[in-house]
């Protein structure tokens, strides 16, 4: 079907200049209208419509039903209509609903087996893209919402090497100020054998047991190795710069070893002291200055953000000489631009809003040439945790919230990952944990693997009575027209413009809905038809369809870094 709607654009192309020409000559219309089909919203009207009658009616000044008629008469002369379609009709004011031929959709399968797991990729198109996610401050385990960015930022990433971005992954985080202070004194506190609620215990500590965790590794003067850093503790409990770094080294191990249990890798991490050490703050701040940007009031240095869309101007530079935390946010995305990423998108959470205007209007004030919109955001909003039917705020290792790792231990990595991932990202999420352990359809994450797991469970038996499954190219996929072999074809042809609407989106969630979707034509179409039957050219050709529907989900598994088991247990499972 992907070959057949790109054979029917580049004929709608050629016969709208042609039917435009003279309107764009007389300068009507700018252009031909651009050719493109909907999908219509009822499977009866057909496969797909156009609505360009519509949009050309005024300039040509014709009736749209009547130039509808027009247009379909010379659609019909296309060698690629002749091919692919079944029918042309006219609804409503002026709609052309196109009736597919059943080749047209039963060519998708030959498409999936082609491309394997390239399949919905597109070509390499030259352009580095950075997506900064998680960027957790080296103060305590990684919590359900660093989770839910790891979730967001993984996937947006294989999503946009699918469209053939080359994507990296940065993992920021601020290694001084006042929390790493916060972490050293409550190390230090522990060290000298205070807990929280003790007398002399700092206020503003943090209080969960990692912080005893490093306080006896501390003692024990052990070396900690992290992705970014080593260091080896000094054992003195004076030596505050000592346990600042130990502790910093200490817990970013401990969040490397978050990720890896979450299976997520970064390709750099980027601390914020180099922006101060490498002069890039001061520079930021400078050409903001030179470009007539900013003003002195009240002893603070003030950005023009107003001029760039914020609501009130900003404080850059406090009367104390610190600048506010938004400025070497500016400084660090002057830095990717200059590193040659020409799209970058941060994942953070709702809070963040407020930050979106001023550093964007700061990235205009530096006029180093980054383009207006500079740089994606995507929001989330906070996880609840369900448990038994309770919501779980603490946990006793971190003290006061819920961790990645607790999630992954009480469910699985897949579930952690897909649930995450299974709700837009501005929009409040709960994850029960009593749904992420069940072996039913109610779970979401189940009911796709056990579809993978079930199509794998069919082809087995295929093999078993003797079907090559190798060689299923030559299976004769035109036997395939009861309608829920259409419904299946149609959700695989849907694939690779799903993924191309997902990454312009920036919108992951919409590969879960789409697993969710093909899983659901997958098993209606099991329950409706048999696969394995003593028709063996029709048993081929079904096993063809199973095995490009298998291609494609575990493809699309693969973009939200979920697995696709090839067996699963159930209640009640059922084999044909």
């Amino acid at each position: 079907m992907i070959q057949a709607k790109q054979e029917l654009l580049t004929a709608l192309e050629t016969v709208l200049q042609a039917l435009s020409q003279e309107a764009v000559t007389a300068g009507a219309i700018p252009a031909a209208p651009a050719a493109a089909f909907e999908t219509p919203k009822q499977a009866s009207h057909g496969d797909f419509a156009c609505t360009a009658a519509m949009q050309l009616s005024k300039a040509l000044k014709k009736n749209p039903r009547e130039l509808a008629q027009t247009l379909i008469a010379q659609l019909q002369a296309q060698p690629a209509v002749a091919r692919w379609v079944d029918a042309l009709e006219i609804a409503g004011p002026g709609f052309i609903n196109i009736r597919l031929k059943p080749a047209a959709r039963q060519a998708v399968i030959g498409e999936v087996r082609a491309a394997a797991e390239a399949f919905g990729a597109q070509p390499e198109r030259g352009s580095s893209a950075l997506v900064e996610f998680v960027s957790a401050n080296p103060t305590g385990p990684l919590h359900v919402g660093h989770a839910r960015q790891a979730a967001l930022g993984d996937s947006l990433c294989h999503l946009f090497a699918t469209q053939g971005w080359r994507v990296s992954r940065e993992f920021y985080y601020n290694d001084a100020g006042v929390q790493i202070a916060t972490l050293a004194h409550s190390t230090q506190a522990r060290l000298k054998g205070l807990k929280p609620g003790d007398a002399g215990w700092p206020e503003s500590a943090y209080n969960g047991d990692y912080i005893q965790d490093i306080a006896e590794a501390f003692l024990r003067k052990e070396t900690v190795k992290a992705d970014d850093r080593e260091f080896t503790a000094s054992g003195d409990i004076e030596d505050l710069d000592s346990i600042r770094q130990f502790a910093v080294a200490y817990l970013r191990h401990e969040q490397d070893l978050d990720l890896q249990a979450f299976g997520l890798q970064f390709d750099n991490y980027f601390l914020e002291s180099s922006l101060y050490s490498g002069g890039q703050v001061e520079d930021a701040v400078s050409r903001m200055i030179a470009n007539g940007k900013t003003y002195e009031d009240g002893g603070a240095l003030w950005l023009r953000s107003t001029d760039y869309g914020d609501d009130k101007d900003r404080v850059m530079r406090k009367s104390d000489g610190t600048y506010t935390y938004f400025v070497p946010d500016v400084a660090y995305h002057v830095n990717k631009f200059k590193r040659g990423f020409s799209k970058c998108i941060n994942i953070q959470g709702t809070d963040h809003h407020g930050t979106i205007a001023r550093v964007r209007g700061g990235l205009q004030a530096t006029d180093v040439g980054i383009p207006q919109g500079f740089p994606d955001y995507v929001l989330h909003k906070m996880v609840t945790v369900m448990k038994g039917g309770e919501e779980v705020k603490i946990s006793k290792r971190a003290g006061s919230y819920v961790t990645l790792r607790d999630l992954i231990d009480w469910t699985s990595r897949d579930a952690v990952r897909f649930f995450l991932i299974s709700r837009k990202a501005d929009t409040e999420f709960v994850f029960d944990v009593d749904l992420a352990l069940k072996a039913n359809d109610e779970n979401p994450v189940f009911y796709v693997q056990y579809a993978h797991a079930r199509i794998c469970s069919v082809l087995r038996k295929g093999e078993e009575q003797g079907h090559d499954i190798a060689s299923l190219g030559d299976a004769d996929v035109s036997l395939l027209t009861a309608p829920t072999e259409y419904a299946l074809m149609g959700k695989l042809a849907d694939y690779p413009r799903m993924l191309t609407s997902a990454a312009q989106d920036l919108a992951p969630h919409d590969v879960a809905f789409y697993l969710r979707d093909l899983s659901g034509a997958f098993h209606s179409y099991y329950a409706a038809e048999r696969v394995l039957s003593d028709d063996l050219a029709l048993t081929r050709a079904r096993l063809a369809l199973l095995a490009a529907t298998r291609q494609v989900v575990r493809n699309a598994l693969a973009v939200l870094g979920v697995s696709a088991p090839d067996t699963m247990a159930r209640d009640n499972q059922e084999h044909q």
